[in-house]
């Protein structure tokens, strides 16, 4: 009798670690689809894009399937046939499964607000983190400045990641390019009227009020309407800037749409109680429509929560019902700080920092052997420029300190 074929589509956090937890199950062939070959640790981006190391944010696949039976295809989704349960790829592979996962991850919503792709930056990827750092360093060597105004848009978790380390992280290569102390505009504007709109009330003026300390403007209940090469347009009014970060908003992947999915109103994907949109067909994380979707601790869950169900089914038992996990809310802001929301628990400063370490250990291990997961863990404090004076800067550093 043939293996149970499992068929997962997505390369991110719910894709990969169902892939890991099946490929433990010896009666189960297990095919990894994804367009990218590495794997993105997206709570760490915000690092890299202010001095951080890649090495923190980006894993091989390879690497996290090292040993491991499965068969990786770089490639993407282009067609699904539900009666002959037959997977198309972009480059014409067609791959048969009995359960298929799709876990492909969001897109950036820009709302149709005129020149916001054009002319932002963006966090969702690695490269667009490189791309953010090089614009900084670029930017203070052209105008031999910083920029007027450092404008983050969007009062979430990443918006206020980035805002939170921008400040210092900009003080300091302006110092490593030579140029006088001045003082650091660092902006960022939320439609809603708080910050962090989706979480109590007291977390999100605990934030402002520590954002506000370390500089960093406010701009709540407003909205962006345009950007130029040289502006933001807020309240009908101009913010000089050519530093934009665009942080707000996501929008489910069209696959669903275009393959016939039946949508919520919010775009994602409608599924029951074992997490399937379709018979055979599971949908997971961002992607499903369920409590908590977004968090990268609900796609882990929703990852092991079906790896054990398919179990289940390739062993002929029932599967069981879903059953929504409240995640823990750890939001960093700003060197050794970041709040905590752990049930009723709140939690800030030090402390919450020191939390989030942990809880990126253990991240880490999610995909890793202890060794490797420890070996990227303790890099994220270590840092990596490619700009050529501040590499030098660096390199200098770490030589008198002995690092090197």
């Amino acid at each position: 009798m043939g293996k149970y074929r499992v068929v997962v589509v997505g390369g991110g956090f719910a894709g990969v670690k169902a892939a890991l937890e099946l490929s433990e199950d010896r009666r189960l062939h297990v095919t990894l689809v994804s367009d990218q070959t590495n794997f993105s640790n997206y709570p760490t981006l915000y690092r890299t894009a202010t001095g951080g190391r890649r090495m923190i944010s980006s894993i091989p696949l390879a690497e996290i399937f090292a040993g491991r039976s499965i068969h990786l295809l770089h490639d993407s989704l282009s067609a699904i046939d539900r009666k002959g349960r037959v997977i198309t790829t972009k480059v014409g592979h067609k791959v048969a499964y009995d359960a298929l996962i799709l876990a492909v991850g969001v897109k950036t919503n820009y709302f149709h607000i005129e020149g916001l792709e054009e002319y932002s930056y963006g966090i969702k990827s690695l490269s667009d983190a490189e791309e953010l750092k090089q614009h900084l360093h670029h930017q203070l060597i052209e105008d031999n400045r910083p920029d007027l105004n450092y404008v983050v848009v969007g009062g979430g978790p990443t918006g206020i990641e980035l805002a939170g380390e921008l400040p210092a992280y900009i003080r300091k290569i302006a110092k490593q390019h030579g140029l006088k102390p001045r003082s650091v505009h660092v902006d960022l504007i939320e439609a809603a009227p708080r910050l962090l709109p989706r979480m109590p009330k007291d977390v999100s003026k605990r934030v402002a009020k520590h954002l506000r300390k370390l500089g960093v403007k406010l701009y709540l209940g407003t909205a962006v309407q345009a950007q130029s090469a040289d502006a933001l347009m807020v309240n009908n009014k101009p913010l000089r800037s050519h530093t934009v970060i665009w942080t707000a908003g996501v929008a489910n992947n069209p696959l669903f749409a275009e393959q016939g999915f039946q949508l919520a109103r919010n775009s994602k994907v409608r599924v029951d109680q074992y997490l399937q949109a379709e018979p055979g067909i599971y949908v997971l994380g961002d992607n499903a429509d369920t409590p908590y979707s977004g968090m990268a601790q609900t796609a882990l869950y929703d990852a092991k929560f079906v790896a054990a169900n398919i179990q289940r089914l390739a062993a002929k038992q029932d599967p069981l019902p879903y059953q929504a996990k409240k995640p823990v809310y750890v939001i960093p802001a700003g060197p050794q700080w970041a709040a905590v929301l752990w049930g009723n628990v709140r939690i800030y400063g030090f402390t919450g920092w020191v939390l989030r370490k942990f809880a990126d250990l253990i991240a880490y291990h999610d995909y890793l052997p202890v060794k490797l997961a420890v070996k990227r863990w303790t890099a994220e404090d270590d840092e990596e420029e490619s700009c050529p004076r501040c590499a030098d800067k660096l390199t200098q550093q770490q030589y008198l300190s002995g690092e090197i």
